[in-house]
């Protein structure tokens, strides 16, 4: 027993140390217990006051980050391995809690949701909860705490799509999303028993992470590694683990379809890129098993599903799903090369895709909320009643497709300079057709984006009567975002500077 003592106070001294940098998720922590007191004992009228708990709660974890993020250089390894501090969680962190943020006024505004018999308290308190789980994901750098900060965004995730289900298209699209998360969780965690077996370790950061696995036969390897990238897989959606979300973001409340097509893929893809890097390491282990080759593969078929399949979709939110498959294709590009220059572009990529995809579900749900529309036919005219929603939907589509002078296209460009830097220095066919294939995919981008404004512009409706437009908390935060577009791609300074 006396042996244990140096080992037991030394992980008390890493845990103590390391508390510090958790502070935002304590607050967050300590939030979800008083938003579920609050919620029990003074609901108030909609659970008004758990509202306020959750956001104020959600507030003071985001004005908390800036001051421990100032001492943080370069790469900090906390509790062991298990969690690590840097400027890619840092960033992350911050996107994750606006978005939580935005999402949560969303659903206090959405009509479906404050009238539904189940009210909105229970919503509310899977706010700091989710925030929670995020973050953690973002700096996960152990096997372990990925797979349980997965798990713990992919429950509340299903809360979230089967909470309101009112049909049976709700109730099947919930139903899907739960079997086949499961199944992926189930394979995801066979692969990271595999890899604890062979590697002895659970942590990336283990120096005999690496070396064991290069040493393995190719067979147990490219098995291993396959079925622990199939729940990055179902996060992130990429193919061929994409099937789930078309039918969950048309099924799910449309609040809800914003938040799982933005927090979850941005936490998934930090974990990617930590997998990537730490696997990239090996010349021994990239003979054997080059994963940015893979994720080439799988950006290649993304870019090409995701785009193609999106021209024929007449729902919205459905066209905006695969949409989602293709632009995580584009950022699978910037993971399938290293060097510092695609690191950047990812980061940018990231941030604009957030603030874009966001947007473009926002508009939907309260296009939806307005007149119920919900195909491309039912957009007809909506361009002369709903001036506002419209003229910023346009401006967020030109920039999903990528055109200057907005962001969406700075966020491609940044992409498209690092892989064709990348093919001039190595002549890989894979990364040619690889760019050949993103150019082609972006001119059919444009085809299924610009259905919209067609639609509501150029072709005559029913709507007779202009909608009232109020500034509500939720458009002011549309048309803030909207203009932050084309203040990026103007001037992108701003955003690499922060």
């Amino acid at each position: 027993m006396n042996d244990f003592l140096p080992y037991v106070a030394s992980l008390l001294e890493g845990i103590s140390s390391g508390l510090h940098f958790l502070l935002p998720e304590i607050a967050l922590v300590i939030t979800f217990v008083i938003s579920i007191l609050c919620d029990l004992f003074i609901p108030g009228k909609k659970s008004v006051n758990t509202f306020w708990v959750s956001i104020s709660g959600i507030v003071i974890s985001l004005l908390l980050l800036p001051l421990l993020m100032e001492g943080v250089k370069g790469q900090l390894v906390l509790f062991g391995g298990s969690l690590v501090a840097d400027q890619l969680s840092g960033i992350m962190r911050y996107l994750i809690l606006g978005i939580m943020l935005f999402f949560g006024i969303m659903v206090a505004e959405n009509k479906r949701v404050q009238q539904h018999e189940k009210g909105s308290g229970d919503l509310y308190i899977l706010l700091p909860a989710i925030a929670l789980g995020l973050s953690f994901m973002a700096m996960s750098f152990s096997l372990l705490t990925i797979y349980i900060s997965i798990e713990f965004i992919s429950l509340a995730s299903y809360l979230l799509t089967g909470y309101l289900s009112a049909d049976n298209k709700q109730s099947e699209a919930s139903m899907k999303y739960v079997l086949f998360g499961s199944a992926c969780s189930a394979i995801m965690l066979f692969g990271i028993s595999l890899l604890y077996g062979f590697s002895g370790t659970l942590n990336l950061s283990d120096s005999n992470f690496v070396p064991m696995l290069a040493a393995l036969p190719v067979l147990p390897l490219v098995l291993s590694i396959s079925l622990f990238m199939v729940g990055l897989g179902f996060k992130l959606a990429f193919v061929p683990m994409h099937f789930w979300s078309p039918d969950v973001y048309e099924g799910a409340p449309t609040p809800v379809t914003a938040f799982l097509s933005t927090a979850p893929k941005l936490a998934g893809f930090v974990i990617l890129y930590r997998v990537t890097e730490v696997l990239a390491t090996s010349d021994v282990l990239i003979q054997k098993f080059n994963i940015q080759q893979a994720l080439a593969i799988v950006a290649i078929l993304s870019m090409v599903i995701g785009n193609f399949v999106a021209l024929l979709q007449k729902n919205i939110k459905r066209m905006l799903a695969y949409s989602s498959i293709g632009h995580t294709g584009f950022i699978l590009m910037a993971l399938s090369i290293s060097s510092d220059q695609s690191y950047k572009a990812f980061l940018f990529y990231l941030v604009v895709y957030a603030i874009m995809n966001i947007l473009a579900f926002a508009l939907a749900e309260r296009v939806e909320a307005k007149y119920g529309a919900l195909t491309l036919t039912q957009y007809r005219g909506l361009g002369k009643v709903m001036k506002t929603e419209m003229l910023c939907f346009v401006v967020v589509l030109v920039s999903l497709t990528g055109l200057p002078p907005l962001a969406g296209f700075l966020s491609k460009f940044l992409i498209f300079s690092a892989v064709l830097e990348a093919y001039n220095q190595s002549h890989s066919i894979l990364l040619l057709v690889m760019l050949i294939v993103a150019v082609l995919c972006t001119v059919v981008s444009l085809f299924y984006y610009l259905k919209i404004p067609l639609n509501a512009y150029l072709r005559k409706g029913d709507y007779e009567h202009s909608a009232d437009y109020r500034m509500s908390v939720i458009g002011f935060f549309v048309v803030l975002l909207t203009v932050s577009l084309l203040v990026i791609g103007l001037f992108p300074q701003v955003l690499a500077i922060w």
